[in-house]
This record gives structure tokens, sequence and C-alpha cells, in this order.
């Protein structure tokens, strides 16, 4: 990569040299030698990573969390937070980003730009020290912006909490796609579009000249997931542009080993649908398809399930082969066999070995699994916390009903009504 020490941004100023013979075009693509020119390394990478780093005056350090960016034409694109990758990478990558800023003098914020490669290193690319396109996102998903957070750090005040407040973000550019007008009515009709997206939030620059590729604004999505946020782009993004609202990825996935465990496991769904949570219900057997139960469960977070409640009847493998492959809470259903009553179902999941742990209710009881999901995903919603509750107290009045109606008409009216 043959890059200029002046006026690069956004690209510009970049050119790839593949063999010894690209170096003369590359040379004479960005001014000459004259322009003051330096060369690195092509690096092999999978993913693009950044963090945001502030450093306040006193040299106290605070990190944002490592988000993925995806570049169109070497300009900033589409930017996920948090970024998809294993714990020991984010570790690996905040480490990098915290020593780099450490390095040098200046309070403020700063861009750290690196490269992941295919064989799990973390490369440091960049240093912007300023606001960057990569922290946009931070204005809607974190508790403190990165334009707060960097006012803080210049004027010595105390730096603020960098966490995200949302479970995901997702960050769209809005690049000029045709010069003038037209340009200009394209940007406008996404916009529009996006105001019916939930959760979304539209920046508009007010730049008098649209260019192609020219950053006019930035759109970000924040939801439950990554996957929800991801799909809700899609939809925003696909040709129709319409509908987006129906994006909404499942939070819940209910899977079973058979269609005879299906009048079961419908409990559960009608839980779910009674609480307006979007589900999805699989057949995925862990004896007849263990290639689709494996890909099912190594999917379903990154797709923005949440919790999965598996129903399996004789041997009942399915919600701990399930377990083992994901780290997502799993509920299991011991759903009655034709021969040991549905004991043995039971007792197999309930005998997981340590570091497998699989959640179980009552025989064929589906109900009490959609009603557990509920409560876990009311732990961070505070809706589904109250809807839980009026449940409960629901169930409460009811009983009292019954009661209240057998002491009136005494038990043979009661059941002779």
């Amino acid at each position: 990569m043959v890059k200029s020490k002046r006026l690069a941004y956004d690209g510009r100023g970049n050119a790839v040299a593949k063999t010894a013979e690209d170096l003369s075009s590359a040379v004479a693509v960005l001014g000459g030698f004259e322009r003051g020119l330096y060369v690195e390394k092509w690096a092999p990478f999978i993913k693009e990573l950044a963090v945001i780093v502030a450093r306040g005056r006193d040299n106290s350090v605070l990190c944002y969390p490592v988000i993925e960016t995806i570049h169109k034409e070497n300009i900033c694109h589409i930017v996920k937070a948090p970024a998809s990758i294993p714990w020991k990478i984010q570790r690996q990558a905040t480490d990098i980003a915290y020593k780099a800023v450490s390095s040098l003098e200046g309070a403020g914020v700063f861009a750290i730009e690196l490269f992941l490669t295919r064989d799990g290193q973390v490369l440091l690319n960049e240093v912007a020290p300023r606001p960057h396109n990569s922290g946009h996102h931070t204005i809607e998903s974190c508790y403190t912006s990165q334009y707060e957070q960097h006012l803080r750090a210049v004027i010595g005040l105390p730096l603020g909490d960098p966490s995200m407040k949302t479970p995901a973000a997702i960050m769209y550019n809005i690049l000029g796609e045709e010069e003038g007008e037209r340009g200009f009515r394209l940007a406008h009709q996404l916009i529009g579009r996006a105001l019916s997206i939930k959760g979304a939030a539209i920046h508009w620059y007010d730049k008098p000249e649209m260019r192609k590729q020219r950053k006019m604004g930035h759109i970000t999505i924040v939801g439950s997931s990554l996957g929800n946020v991801e799909a809700q782009l899609n939809a925003l993004l696909s040709e129709e542009g319409r509908d987006c609202q129906s994006a909404v990825q499942p939070c819940v996935g209910i899977i079973m080993g058979s269609d005879s465990d299906l009048p079961v496991m419908k409990d559960a769904a009608r839980i779910l649908d009674a609480f307006d949570v979007p589900y999805e219900v699989r057949i995925v057997s862990a004896h007849r398809t263990p290639d689709v139960m494996f890909r099912y469960a190594s999917s379903a977070q990154e797709r923005g399930v949440q919790v999965i409640i598996a129903g399996a009847g004789g041997a009942a493998h399915l919600p701990g082969m399930v377990a083992s492959l994901t780290p997502l809470p799993v509920i299991g259903v011991p759903v009655r066999a034709s021969v040991l009553d549905g004991l043995d179902s039971l007792l197999s999941i309930v005998q997981m070995p340590r570091g497998v742990p699989v959640a179980t209710v009552a025989v064929n009881n589906a109900t009490n699994a959609g009603l557990l999901a509920v409560r876990m995903l009311g732990v961070g919603n505070p809706d589904l916390l109250a809807r839980m509750s009026q449940y409960q107290e629901d169930t409460k009045e009811d009983v009292l009903t019954k009661a209240e109606k057998l002491q009136r008409e005494g038990w043979e009216s009661y059941l002779n009504p």
C-alpha cells in the first residue's frame, strides 16, 4: 500500500501496488514523489476493527467497546457495535488501542484503526487524533458520546462512561450516490424510509453540494441484538425499501427433534405470542440432522436469538448438545414419549456435565418454558418485566375468582354448572 503523507483521508492518498511493476503507476496516481510517499506491507486482514479511546488531561485513559468497520471504495460505510469477535480478540484489540494512546501526547478522543488477520493477530493500522466516523454510533448507543467525551478530555473534566447503553448498534454512512439534485433525492428517500424504523436516528450534515461518495450524513439503528439491527438495515437498503419494521429478528428459538413434539412445544409459542416476543420454530434433530443442529446453535447468537427452548423426548440429547455449542441460555422441555413417561427425558436434561448448564421444566410443560424465556428477556426489558408482573397478578385474580365461586355455590354446583 503506497500512501501520501499529506491530504490523505477517506481512502484518498492510497494506491495499491500488487507487483513491482505497479509501483510506478501507483506513484503517478498519488502525484509523484514530491507529495511525500511511504509504503506499508499489505496486511491480509479478514476484518477491520476500531477502538475509540479517550485520554484526559490527567492522563486517564478510557476505551469504548471494539467495533467492526466495513468500507466501500476505501470509505467507512458501515459500523457494527460491538464487533462480532471472540472475547480474547476484544481484549487484545483494546489492549493495543490503550497502549497506542498511552504512548502519545495530547488530550481528547483518538480513533485506533486495527486489522484482524486470519490467524488471530490484531495489527495497528492508523491512529486518528480526533472524533472519528467509527465513533458516530456513540451518540445514540453509549452513555457518553465521543463528542461529549472529547470536550470533557480537552477541558479537563472527568471522563464519562464509554460503555454501551444498548445491546447493539449499527451505523450507516449516507454517501452521495449521484451528483447534484438527483443525489439529494436518493438520500432523502433513504432518510424517509429510515424514519419508520424503531430505534433509528438520522443525522444530516446539511452540506450544500452533493458529490458521489461524499459523506452527507449517517443513520444509526440501535436494538436488542446485532442480528436485529442488521436485519433492519438490510430491509432499509433493499431495492423495495418497504416494511422495514417487519425485519425484526426472533428473540427466542423454539426447536424440537421431531414434529411429534410440536403439540407440546406449541404452548411455548402461545406464551411468547401473548407477550409479543418474536420467535422462530424449527425442527432440529440432534441424531438425524446433527449438521443442521450445529449450524443452528452456532449461528443463533449472531442472528439475534437470545434464548433457546429445546424440546426433546426419548434420549433428550438436543437441549444439552445445543447448550454445548452456544453461550445462550437453553431451556429444555422433556416431552413425554410412549415409554418411561418422559422421566428418561427429564433425567437426561438435568444430568448435564459441569460447564454445560441447561435449565428445565416439568415434563410436557412448554408453557413454563415460554414464561421462563420471557423472564430471562425481562432482565433487560422493563416493559416485559412489567407485563410479567401483570401476568402474575391476572393469575392471582383468576384463582381468587374461582375460590369465591366455589365458596358461594358449593362443590356440586361448581362441578355441574
